[in-house]
């Protein structure tokens, strides 16, 4: 139910110039209600004039956006191309006025970036585009006259890539003065050298960062990695994502005589020294029999775990499923592992011992078949706190998927399930895991069939709550969707790159 108060903001909002004619003479106290009335019906000349004219020494977007007792529609995963960048030129214009504003810090973070838009434009601006325009109004400002009695600083989480680079590097790097200082809580970083990374790291403030992805086309191995702890140093990092194959050895490095890893261990003991760890996503890269030796000098326990494609072996899951780690978990991804195959009984420990907290689940393409149904019943039923389940790739047929619905109906937290097409649909011995002209090979009318009555279950059981559906080629990722022709452009140059180096060894073996 929306208040009084917040329906005569959106009244007054309607009417664009009368509000922005009005806004000297409302009360300082309304101006949040007038800022998410103008942000909800799109009404850009409002949001832009009343982040001009902000009285508030905060300005943070997040709550603003959320649910309230005027307004308790949450507004936060509508991240609006024509209100952000309403909201950007608002600072830009608030800095630049010549009588004395009270606004100190402006924290755009808290934006959920989905796959469909509510707003009424339904254009988006993503987490790249959100810090590519961000940083262009600080260069501008840099180059204006320093009008304004302060500087604001601003928080965003930044999302860097070779697209960006420089006006990021001269956003953080200013010549002179700066009216909009920027900082990060969060920082991204795809296709990007490791000399740009390095430079760009270290000027976005690494002390007070609390989250840091390092994904894709960024090329680090361990030699990097180490350097990047040890000598840059995030005290503060609650979490960590490495790219692929971030722990293998540098090129140059001749292995130890004993097998001993001297490189990984320095790095668990670096990442020991981040006592706010609480995330950690190291996917697709080799770490077999090398688990405990990387997580168990940590001290703090982990809540997120990515180690999907990591090549683990017995005894890495042994020391999961007994580590400290283990009780603590939320979010929990092993793909690429035949578990219940190989590691049955410690598989079915370490789901037992996260079975209080766990709330999101990722076994794609770890081998589970028929056979293994009752047994993945068995390890799943006392996981009541699950929200999430996805085991894309797995061989199951339709009959086994039913038996496997009807028991995660139980599971009373449980809303969402990413499920495989049933191998039902696949020719007469399909080989797995499949790649991808394989997987997308199916008989489709069959699938439909089989989901239909999968849904059918769910209505059964009184779990329309539950959403399944079969994302082929992964979930959602607004990132990836945000810069997909920049990274299709670096993957194409490093193609390009390598195929000159291999000619230029043969020219020289010739």
């Amino acid at each position: 139910m929306q208040s009084l108060r917040f329906l005569s903001a959106e009244s007054l909002v309607s009417h664009p110039q009368l509000a922005q004619q009005s806004l000297d003479s409302v009360a300082q106290t309304l101006y949040p209600l007038l800022f998410k009335a103008s942000y909800l019906l799109e009404q850009t000349e409002v949001t832009r004039a009343v982040l001009g004219h902000w009285p508030l020494e905060e300005f943070r977007l997040g709550m603003l956006l959320g649910p309230s007792a005027d307004h308790p529609m949450d507004l936060r995963d509508r991240a609006c191309r024509a209100c952000l960048e309403a909201c950007v030129h608002g600072l830009a214009d608030h800095v630049l006025q010549g009588r004395s504003r009270r606004l100190r810090v402006a924290d755009l973070t808290g934006l959920r970036d989905v796959q469909e838009q509510q707003c009424p434009c339904g254009q988006a601006l993503g987490r790249w585009g959100r810090t590519d325009l961000l940083a262009r109004a600080c260069c501008e400002l840099q180059a204006q006259p320093h009008a304004a009695g302060h500087p604001v600083e601003v928080l965003a989480d930044l999302f860097v890539t070779e697209g960006n680079f420089e006006v990021v590097v001269q956003a953080l790097q200013p010549v002179g003065p700066a009216p909009l200082q920027l900082r990060c809580p969060t920082f991204r970083a795809d296709s990007l050298s490791w000399g740009q990374l390095l430079q760009v790291l270290h000027l976005a403030g690494p002390g007070t960062l609390r989250k840091l992805e390092v994904v894709h086309n960024v090329r680090l191995h361990a030699g990097h990695v180490l350097q990047l702890l040890a000598q840059v140093g995030f005290p503060q990092l609650a979490s960590l994502t490495l790219p692929t194959k971030a722990f293998d050895a540098p090129p140059t490095c001749a292995p130890m005589p004993d097998g001993e890893d001297t490189l990984l261990s320095s790095i668990a003991w670096e990442l020991s020294q981040m006592t706010q760890l609480t995330e950690l996503s190291v996917a697709f890269s080799t770490l077999t029999g090398k688990i405990q030796r990387l997580l168990s000098p940590l001290r703090t326990p982990l809540r997120v775990l990515d180690l999907a494609n990591c090549a683990l072996n017995h005894v890495d899951m042994v020391f999961l499923a007994d580590c400290a780690h283990a009780a603590h978990l939320e979010v929990l991804d092993l793909s690429g592992h035949n578990l219940v195959s190989l590691y049955p009984s410690t598989f079915f420990r370490l789901l037992s011992q996260a079975a209080q907290t766990l709330k999101v689940l990722t076994l794609e393409e770890c081998g589970i078949a028929d056979s293994h149904v009752n047994m993945m019943i068995l390890a799943l039923s006392p996981c009541h706190q699950l929200q999430e389940f996805k085991f894309l790739g797995n061989p199951l047929s339709s009959r086994a998927l039913r038996r496997l619905f009807t028991a995660l109906c139980e599971l009373p937290a449980l809303r969402c399930i990413e499920f495989p097409v049933p191998k039902d649909c696949y020719p007469e011995g399909t080989a797995y895991p499949q790649d991808e002209l394989a997987m997308s090979k199916f008989d489709q009318q069959k699938y439909d069939a089989i989901a239909e009555e999968l849904r059918a279950v769910l209505l059964r059981a009184n779990r329309e709550d539950i959403q399944a559906s079969t994302p082929l080629f992964g979930s959602f990722d607004p990132d990836i969707q945000e810069t997909s022709n920049e990274l299709g452009a670096f993957l194409l140059q490093a193609f390009r790159t390598a195929l000159e180096n291999f000619s230029r060894a043969l020219k020289q073996m010739e």
